[in-house]
């Protein structure tokens, strides 16, 4: 209940260990969500999973905020049990527990003791006295004094709290208190505690508000109702609390004043837009404004330039120019086209990959800074991208027209956080946007921006770094709203390529392929490796820097080339990778440069090129891939037969190139079947056998049934 003013942060402990704990026990929870359970919960274990197998699946999703106080766990109860205490030592620890603010001489007033006696007093050690603050020492303190407490004490406490602030002028604490000790509906407080909750939303302490607006909105009637029910929705969502958002933004929608229906829109956009996945469809003439009134019409073109830029993160073109229509006509009667109008829509261009975009910039975290740092990174600018988001802490300061009033709000701290992890991955530094990102989930719902790309972000950077999806992405996954989705066939595809599973990764990355190459609109680094030539046409996201288009190309040309022009397109190859800048993306090059070298009987240049992509995926920390090459590296000197399936790989090789006939003779005349053998086994005449396998031949680049198989161990003993 009480601010914050000494930190909250939990001991460093293995996260991932207490996540994996949580996820074995059927209670999985978000990293942020547990973040806050460890400082509620005092960092106990056992009081963690049992808190945790309260709460419901949205609370533990961070879909909705923890209960305050905490429920009364078993554990909790059992931590105090011998805790004997008097009335006023008790009505003094209540009160600490349900104030607002941890000022101590309120409280002391409140006690009549002054702070010497209350240190030595039984409850001396059970709060903390520091400059004139006072506070919980446990804070699971708060649920176990709530438990114990009867309703008439607890209404006595607020009563008293609210004449000691009262007194004061401390008009929000007391009207808070009067609220609380209220049996009834108290219009005269309603007004106070909502306007006390906008102002800490727009200060963004989103929790504060939420917590203020919750309690107002129980003693409002009609048009403060209403408004309650706009700042509670407007703090949920600033938190990132999306299923919380929508039980106060939906009866605003239905059965609102027009005034709150449109200031609460924008909210009720964002909220539906995570839980759902994509951005309602709502009839333009059914939202605008009856009136002229301009804080009417300002109030839709915030909604619309919000909804934009949210449709364009999904990839909804037909969604984004609708609202963007909407955002024209509105923005125009209030005159904010070039503060409002001009930046979202040049936001929304860039997100759907527009190369002719706008280029207008606005101020702020998101139309300013966020905008500027990813268009920077597009064209090429990378490390421009990312010192803006390092260091835009000031420019965030400015008034942001898209985000007015929650510039510094959870989420838009995570939208901030998210970019900058993957500018760090886009530039090759791989372990650092890893420890950037899995930090910035512990305090930030990081599976809210750009449609849910920081939690394939996580689960891509685990793969590079682990070789495995770890905890902390796995945790994030689990907490994506259902109808949300991340490629996991392709990451599949890459975890089962660095553990040498050339098979599998084929399928999984085919299945991927075939599903329309779902993926976040701005790029994560994929799996070029393996696949056919025409998969660099395909569907999957292209907005990121020049070098992840020129490196991917790389790839294809390294895959695709015929072997009769090898050896010149090899160091053709070899030079343009040597402008690339990224560590990560150029040891990619270089790693499959040396498996198609080592595919062509060329060890020495393999091994060569083998060697430099494991120095690179060492400096930029990409330890799986690392280890995947050293793999290769030491299959040079020579690997037992016993211990490799030629064929199962080069199928999987071959697949992309050939027929599914061609392929099956091919096969079959490296496994050493002669052409008669083959067309018994196929029902097909000899005749047609040799016509599949010369085609087979002049894909492949070889002249007979030697070099064809050759080639198939050679690719069994690499991949």
């Amino acid at each position: 209940m009480q601010e914050t003013v000494w930190s909250h942060r939990a001991p460093a402990v293995d996260v991932g260990a207490l996540l994996l704990r949580l996820s074995d026990v059927g209670t999985p929870c978000a990293p942020h969500v547990l973040t806050r359970l460890r400082v509620e919960a005092a960092d106990d274990d056992g009081t963690i999973l049992e808190v945790a197998a309260r709460l419901t699946p949205a609370q533990r999703a961070g879909l909705a905020p923890l209960p305050s106080p905490l429920p009364a766990a078993p554990a909790i109860m059992n931590a105090f049990r011998a805790l004997d205490l008097t009335g006023p030592d008790r009505a003094l620890l209540f009160a600490v527990s349900v104030v607002l603010a941890d000022d101590l001489e309120p409280l002391l007033a409140f006690d009549g003791r002054d702070a010497t006696e209350v240190g030595r007093s039984v409850i001396g050690d059970l709060v903390e006295l520091r400059a004139g603050r006072i506070r919980l020492a446990d804070r699971r303190l708060a649920t176990w004094i709530a438990d114990g407490t009867p309703a008439s004490e607890v209404t006595a406490v607020h009563e008293r709290l609210h004449r000691v602030f009262h007194a004061r002028g401390r008009t929000t604490e007391a009207a808070w208190h009067r609220a609380r000790a209220s049996l009834h509906a108290d219009a005269s407080v309603a007004a106070i505690l909502v306007g006390a909750a906008r102002e800490e939303s727009e200060a963004g302490r989103s929790d504060r508000a939420l917590l203020l607006a919750r309690e107002a909105a129980a003693h409002a009637a009609g048009a403060v109702l209403d408004e309650a029910r706009q700042v509670a929705g407007a703090a949920a969502v600033a938190g990132g609390y999306a299923g919380e958002a929508i039980g106060w933004l939906a009866p605003l929608m239905t059965d609102g004043a027009e005034r709150f229906r449109l200031r609460g829109l924008a909210g009720f956009l964002i909220a539906q837009a995570h839980l759902h996945g994509s951005v309602p469809s709502i009839d333009p003439a059914t939202i605008r404004p009856r009136s002229d009134t301009d804080e009417d019409w300002y109030a839709l073109a915030r909604a619309a330039a919000l909804a934009a830029p949210l449709c364009a993160e999904r990839g909804d073109r037909r969604g984004m120019r609708r609202w963007a229509d909407v955002l024209h006509e509105s923005a125009a009667r209030v005159g904010v086209e070039r503060s409002l109008g001009d930046p979202t829509v040049a936001l929304s261009w860039m997100l759907l990959g527009e190369p002719d975009a706008p280029e207008a910039r606005g101020t702020g975290p998101v139309t300013g800074v966020l905008l500027r740092a990813l268009t920077a990174a597009v064209e090429g600018r990378v490390d421009e991208g990312i010192r803006l988001l390092a260091h835009g802490a000031a420019l965030s300061a400015e008034v942001d027209p898209l985000v007015e009033g929650f510039e510094r709000s959870p989420l838009v701290s995570a939208y901030r956080a998210v970019a900058h992890a993957l500018l760090l991955f886009w530039r090759g530094d791989v372990s650092t946007a890893r420890d950037r990102l899995i930090a910035a989930a512990q305090s930030h719902p990081i599976a809210v921006p750009f449609s849910g790309l920081g939690v394939v972000l996580a689960r891509r950077l685990d793969l590079a770094v682990l070789g495995r999806v770890g905890p902390v992405a796995a945790a994030l996954t689990a907490a994506l709203p259902p109808p949300r989705r991340v490629d996991v066939l392709l990451d599949r595809a890459i975890e089962r390529f660095l553990a040498g599973d050339f098979t599998g990764a084929a399928e999984s990355s085919r299945l991927w392929r075939e599903s329309g190459e779902p993926g976040p609109a701005l790029a994560v680094p994929a799996l070029e490796e393996i696949g056919g030539a025409e998969a660099s046409d395909g569907a999957g996201p292209t907005i990121g820097p020049p070098e992840m288009r020129e490196v991917r190309s790389l790839l294809h040309g390294i895959a695709a080339v015929p072997e009769a022009r090898w050896t010149v397109e090899r160091s053709v190859i070899a030079d343009a990778s040597r402008g690339i800048r990224s560590p990560f993306l150029r040891a990619r090059v270089e790693a499959m440069l040396g498996v198609r070298c080592a595919v062509a009987g060329d060890d020495a240049d393999a091994g060569a090129h083998l060697r430099a992509a494991s120095r690179l995926f060492e400096v930029c920390g990409a330890r799986a891939w690392q280890i995947a090459t050293d793999r290769r590296l030491d299959r040079l000197g020579g690997v037992p037969a016993s211990a490799l399936d030629p064929l199962a790989a080069s199928r999987a090789a071959w697949a992309p190139y050939l027929t599914s006939r061609e392929l099956e003779v091919a096969m079959r005349a490296a496994a050493g079947s002669s052409n008669r053998d083959i067309a018994q086994d196929l029902a097909i005449s000899v005749r047609t056998v040799e016509v599949h396998l010369g085609r087979a031949f002049t894909k492949l680049g070889v002249r007979s049934r030697v070099e064809l198989t050759v080639r198939a161990h050679r690719i069994g003993r690499m991949l």
